[in-house]
């Protein structure tokens, strides 16, 4: 899996081209527009629009809705989730295959936090919430669109823009929270994703893991602990609970792109987790057996498959219970893994070849350890083709050092204008 995931046979297959007359008027308009969208990006960050912040996502969600109703677009907020903002819906209906291109107006930073607003460290550089996670990547969307625009490009295509409120926290259940990303994707050839990835231009994501929470809990019989091991006590909650663990690390811990991560665990006497699975109480005494404990944490698959042999696994494993104890799982829906498919692999080259024809580097596929879970992964079963991390670039994002290399956002923007010119002009990858 590896070769098809690192290879650096992309070359072969995105031999640079040199711009076209059209494409080069496209390039040139970016040039035009690029204070007018660092501008644009500095007003977006100003307004606090972290994912518990209803208000904010949709003051965020009605600018972009304005930009993009400017280019053409049938543009409306849609509601995801009763307790998260809205969702950006853009239509641009055309003759070309249909392109999906997705974004997100939530970031991790709430109203309490301090980090709350742009600030230009020098000509190259500015930090603020939610810069490139992904405010950045949204401005180079909105930015490509005019650029296809002023060159007279995109009135003849089919292009559909999503930016979900609530990325950083989905709502549940997550069939409704990404029913309008999912109905969006229908019959669409291509999908673009504008997190800002690995932050290094020369790559881009080609597959994420999946994401899904689990719970374990174990019970046992409790007594004085001089009785534990005997046939009228066995092992009690805890041990269980330590088998299991151990059992998941000797069966699944050297699968490659598998990770399960036990992040909370309460046992004893009396223990209590709440219903997020990130907290929780407990008492006991080293003299008397644990009847009871929770464990809870996460599991990440590169595929479908891998997720579901690895859940299987993990259930057999819960099933072999020490004398005297039960112990059940369950799995969250959790987000999907986004394999790395050839289709995937082909659209990478496309890109890779427009950053070449504009004379920039090559784009080689990062590998999915760095590559966390995100939206794209929910249409991956739907759409032939997709790529992400293809926004704008930098480092340290959600936290409060989140910094934007602005250098990055007229040519991620000309990259992507120049792939979406191609495919919706028929361009096969």
């Amino acid at each position: 899996m590896r070769s098809l995931i690192l290879t650096a046979a992309l070359a072969a297959s995105a031999s640079a081209q040199t711009l076209t007359a059209p494409e080069r008027s496209i390039a040139r308009a970016v040039d035009a527009h690029n204070a007018e969208a660092l501008a644009l990006l500095q007003r977006v960050v100003d307004i606090n629009s972290g994912t518990e912040n209803a208000a904010g996502v949709r003051a965020v969600g009605e600018i972009f809705q304005k930009e993009l109703q400017a280019l053409g677009f049938n543009a409306r907020l849609e509601v995801g989730s009763p307790s998260h903002g809205p969702h950006l819906v853009a239509e641009h209906p055309g003759p070309g295959p249909k392109i999906l291109l997705i974004g997100h107006l939530d970031t991790v930073f709430e109203p309490s936090s301090p980090f709350q607003k742009f600030i230009r460290l020098n000509d190259t550089t500015a930090t603020g919430p939610g810069i490139i996670d992904m405010k950045g990547g949204d401005v180079i969307i909105l930015y490509a669109l005019r650029a296809l625009k002023d060159a007279g490009q995109l009135d003849r295509m089919n292009v559909v823009v999503v930016m979900t409120g609530d990325e950083e926290s989905a709502g549940r259940p997550l069939t409704e929270a990404r029913r309008a990303l999912v109905n969006a994707a229908q019959g669409a050839a291509y999908a673009l994703g504008f997190e800002d990835g690995p932050g290094d231009p020369k790559y881009a994501v080609i597959s994420r893991r999946s994401a899904t929470n689990w719970r374990l809990t174990t019970t046992g019989a409790t007594g004085h602990s001089s009785q534990i091991f005997s046939d009228p006590m066995g092992f009690g909650a805890i041990y269980e609970a330590a088998r299991i663990l151990d059992g998941f690390r000797t069966a699944l811990s050297r699968e490659q792109y598998l990770t399960f991560n036990p992040g909370l665990a309460v046992g004893g006497t009396a223990a209590v987790t709440d219903t997020t699975g990130t907290s929780g109480t407990a008492s006991g005494k080293s003299n008397v057996i644990a009847p009871t404990m929770t464990v809870t944490g996460d599991i990440r698959a590169i595929s479908p498959e891998q997720l579901a042999a690895a859940q299987a696994t993990m259930r057999r494993i819960v099933s072999q219970n020490l004398p005297k104890t039960t112990a059940t799982i369950s799995f969250d829906e959790g987000y999907p893994p986004m394999a790395p498919t050839e289709g995937n692999r082909r659209l990478l080259a496309q890109y890779d070849a427009a950053s070449q024809s504009l004379g920039l580097p090559p784009v080689n596929p990062v590998d999915p350890s760095r590559a966390g879970a995100a939206d794209v992964a929910f249409v991956a079963s739907m759409v032939p083709m997709l790529i992400d991390g293809i926004g704008l670039m930098g480092h340290d994002d959600h936290s409060d050092k989140e910094t934007a290399d602005l250098r990055t956002l007229p040519t991620q923007t000309k990259k992507a204008a120049i792939l979406i010119a191609r495919l919706g002009a028929g361009v096969r990858p």
